[in-house]
């Protein structure tokens, strides 16, 4: 089924707009799709997450299961390599943990602040969603991935320098008064 009318009334979000506010929100955006999409898509788009389940579940969309795949290995990857970084036994990688995700995962690892790390698991991420995009711009896939990047830009602008400074000497400081205590 093609979705001309749908796909043509999603406004352009980008990754480089400034902290204004997205012209659709999530909510809006699933509101809207609702309108133009089975019941069974409907389903499939409520469920629309960015953690995918552990185990492969199929979710009735070949792009979604191939998206939900690589973000399963990326986060595979980057568990496993910090458990190594700090000399923790660690989960094998899966078999399609491909050099790319592990490399990325190293990346992200390696950078001194969390905030960094961040952007470029998100920036990275982005890539592999236009990477995988589907080639139909009107099918239901182009629709979810759609979704899929908004929810991303969401989560990303929910970041915010200050707030994370404090959260993290919070933490630290907590973690150093109780490091006597054991």
């Amino acid at each position: 089924m093609e979705y001309y009318y749908l796909v043509s009334q999603l406004p352009n979000i980008s990754s480089a707009e400034s902290k204004s506010a997205l012209p659709l929100t999530g909510e809006s955006f699933r509101e809207l799709a609702g309108r133009f999409i089975t019941e069974e898509e409907k389903k499939i788009l409520a469920e629309l997450s960015l953690v995918p389940p552990m185990e492969f579940e199929s979710t009735g969309s070949a792009f979604l299961d191939v998206w939900y795949e690589k973000e399963r290995n990326l986060r595979c990857a980057l568990a496993q390599i910090r458990a190594q970084k700090m000399h923790k036994d660690s989960i094998p990688l899966p078999a399609g943990c491909t050099a790319d995700i592990v490399s990325a995962a190293r990346t992200a690892v390696g950078m001194d602040s969390p905030l960094s790390a961040e952007q470029f698991l998100f920036d990275y991420r982005l890539r592999l969603l236009d990477d995988l995009r589907p080639l139909d711009a009107f099918s239901i896939d182009a629709v979810y991935a759609y979704g899929l990047r908004l929810l991303l830009i969401e989560r990303m602008r929910k970041f915010e320098v200050e707030n994370g400074k404090t959260s993290y000497h919070k933490i630290y400081d907590t973690i150093l008064s109780n490091d006597g205590v054991n």
